[in-house]
C-alpha cells in the first residue's frame, strides 16, 4: 500500500501511521461500519442539534450542516457515500464527505464529541431499531403459530418424552406452546428497550468535555427517552448492551430451533404427521424423490451459531477494566451478525408455518396402544381404586400382555382433558390477549421512534423575513 492510498484517520493529522499496523487495527471494521452509516449520520444530526441548543453552533451553521447531513443520507441510499480504502471507518467517511463540500463546517462537526460516544450512539440507535423489528417479527410469528394451533386444535397426535411415545397430545397444543414461549421472551422487550433507549452523547471519550453541552436536547432530538446519566457508564456498559440484545435473540431462537427440529422429525416418512410445503422444500442433485427440510435445518443451525455470537460478546468485554478499550471494535461483528441471523429466522418461519400441512389420519392412527395406558390408570382411579394400586396393576398387565385398551375416541380424549392449558382447553383467547398487548406496545414504541427520526431528518428551510 502506498502512502497515497493510506487510509485517512481522524487522529493522525501530521505523522502518518505505520501502514501495516494501521491495516491491522482497522481490520474488517469498514465492512461492519457500512451497516451503521445511516445511524452515524442521524447521530450527527442529533449531536449538532445539541450544539445549537448549547449555543456552541450558530443557527446558520446548524442549518447548513444539518442540510448537508440530509444530503449525506441520500448519498448513502444511492451508494455515493460509502466506506472505501481511503477511510479508516464510517465516522471518517462521513466527516470527509462533509468536509469535501464545506471544509469549515465539516471541521466543526466533531465539537464536544469523541468517536467513543459516537459509535456508542450509532449502536444504541441501531439496537433500538433492531429490537423494535425483532419484536414486530416475533409478534407476527406468534400470531401465525396461534392461528395454526386454532386450525388444528382437535387434531390428535402422540406426545413424546425421551423421544418415546408418552400420552395423547394435539397439534394445537404443540403450536400453542411455541407461541407462548415466544410471548414469554417478547414480554421482556419493553425492559430491554428501556435499557437501550438512553443517549450516550456528551460522554465523549468517557469523561465528558469542558463544555456546557445540552445532552438532554441531543437525546430528545434523537428520540431517546433519556440519558446514560453518568458519562463513565457509557464505556463501562459496552458489551453489556450488545450482549443483552443478542441474549434476547438467543431466547427467541430457542423456540425457533426446537420448533424446527420437530418439523424436521415429524415431516419425515417414518412419522408423516406434518407435510412440508413443496415450494419451501429442497431436492437432491442425485435422488429425485427427496423433499428436504433445509429451511428448518438451517434455522436450527443459525440458532446454534447465535450462541457463539453471544459467547463472543461476553468473552470480549467481560474481563476488561473500566473505560474505553479498542477491544470494543470487535463487538460490532457478533452483534450485527447475531441480530441479522435472528431477523432472517423469524421472517422465514413466519412464511413457513402457515404453509405446513397436516396428515390428520396419520396423526390419529399413532394415538393408540401404550399411548393410552395412563388413561386406563386414571379410568380405574375414577372407579375408586387408589392411584398407586391402579398404576401397578396396569404395569403388570402390560408386562403379561393381558391388558386390553379400546380404540380411542378423539372426542372423549379431548373432553377428558379440560383443565387449563390441556388439549381440551388451550386457552387461546388469553394467549391472543397477550399477543395483542405486545403488538400495541411495539406499535407505540415504533411510532414514537419513527416520528422523532422523521422530524430529525427533515431539511431545514431558511427563514424568510
Amino acid at each position: 500500500m502506498s502512502s497515497a492510498s493510506s487510509p485517512s484517520t481522524l487522529w493522525s493529522p501530521s505523522i502518518p501511521p505505520n501502514e501495516r499496523a494501521l491495516s491491522y487495527t482497522i481490520g474488517d471494521d469498514p465492512h461492519w461500519d457500512g451497516r451503521l452509516l445511516v445511524w452515524d449520520v442521524l447521530g450527527s444530526m442529533g449531536h449538532i442539534a445539541g450544539l445549537r441548543s448549547a449555543k456552541l453552533l450558530s443557527d446558520a451553521d446548524h442549518q447548513r450542516l444539518h442540510n448537508l447531513l440530509c444530503e449525506a443520507l441520500v448519498a448513502i441510499s444511492t451508494g455515493q457515500l460509502v466506506i472505501t480504502r481511503e477511510h479508516e471507518d464510517g465516522h471518517t467517511a462521513v466527516e470527509m464527505w462533509l468536509s469535501h463540500r464545506d471544509p469549515e463546517l465539516g471541521a466543526r462537526l466533531h465539537t464536544g464529541r469523541s468517536r467513543n460516544d459516537q459509535i456508542a450512539c450509532d449502536l444504541r440507535l441501531y439496537a433500538k431499531d433492531a429490537l423494535l423489528t425483532l419484536w414486530d417479527l416475533g409478534v407476527q410469528l406468534a400470531s401465525a403459530l396461534l392461528r395454526f394451533a386454532s386450525d388444528h386444535r382437535r387434531v390428535l397426535w402422540p406426545g413424546f418424552t425421551h423421544q418415546r411415545r408418552a400420552m395423547p397430545s394435539s397439534i394445537g397444543l404443540w403450536a400453542a406452546a411455541f407461541a407462548e414461549g415466544l410471548l414469554d421472551t417478547l414480554e421482556t422487550a419493553p425492559s430491554l428497550l428501556a435499557q437501550i433507549d438512553k443517549s450516550p452523547l456528551g460522554s465523549a471519550a468517557g469523561y465528558g468535555v469542558p463544555l456546557a453541552l445540552d445532552r438532554e436536547a441531543t437525546a430528545k432530538a434523537l428520540g431517546f427517552s433519556g440519558l446514560v446519566q453518568t458519562v463513565t457508564a457509557v464505556q463501562n456498559g459496552r458489551g453489556k448492551l450488545e450482549s443483552a440484545l443478542v441474549f434476547f435473540c438467543t431466547q427467541l431462537a430457542h423456540e425457533l430451533s426446537r420448533l424446527s427440529s420437530d418439523v424436521c422429525l415429524y415431516s419425515a416418512e417414518e412419522f408423516g404427521y406434518l407435510i412440508l410445503p413443496a415450494d419451501l422444500a429442497t431436492g437432491s442433485s442425485l435422488m429425485p424423490h427427496k423433499k428436504n427440510p433445509d429451511l428448518f435445518e438451517l434455522t436450527r443451525a443459525r440458532a446454534a451459531a447465535l450462541d457463539g455470537d453471544l459467547a463472543q460478546l461476553r468473552f470480549l468485554s467481560g474481563k476488561l477494566t473500566s473505560g474505553y478499550h479498542r477491544d470494543f471494535q470487535l463487538l460490532k461483528e457478533p452483534l450485527l451478525r447475531g441480530v441479522g441471523r435472528t431477523l432472517e429466522m423469524l421472517d422465514m418461519l413466519t412464511l413457513a408455518i402457515p404453509k405446513l400441512s397436516v396428515d390428520k389420519a396419520r396423526c390419529l392412527s399413532a394415538v393408540s396402544d401404550n399411548l393410552l395406558v395412563t388413561d386406563e390408570v386414571i379410568r380405574r382411579v375414577e372407579a375408586g381404586e387408589p392411584f398407586r394400586s391402579a398404576y401397578r396393576a396396569v404395569a403388570q398387565e402390560i408386562k403379561a400382555q393381558t391388558i386390553h385398551i379400546p380404540a380411542p375416541d378423539p372426542t372423549d380424549l379431548i373432553r377428558r382433558r379440560r383443565s387449563t392449558g390441556g388439549i381440551g382447553n388451550l386457552g387461546l383467547p388469553k394467549l391472543h390477549s397477550r399477543l395483542h398487548k405486545l403488538g400495541r406496545q411495539q406499535h407505540a414504541a415504533r411510532t414514537r421512534f419513527a416520528d422523532a427520526l422523521t422530524t430529525l431528518r427533515a431539511p431545514i428551510r431558511e427563514a424568510t423575513s
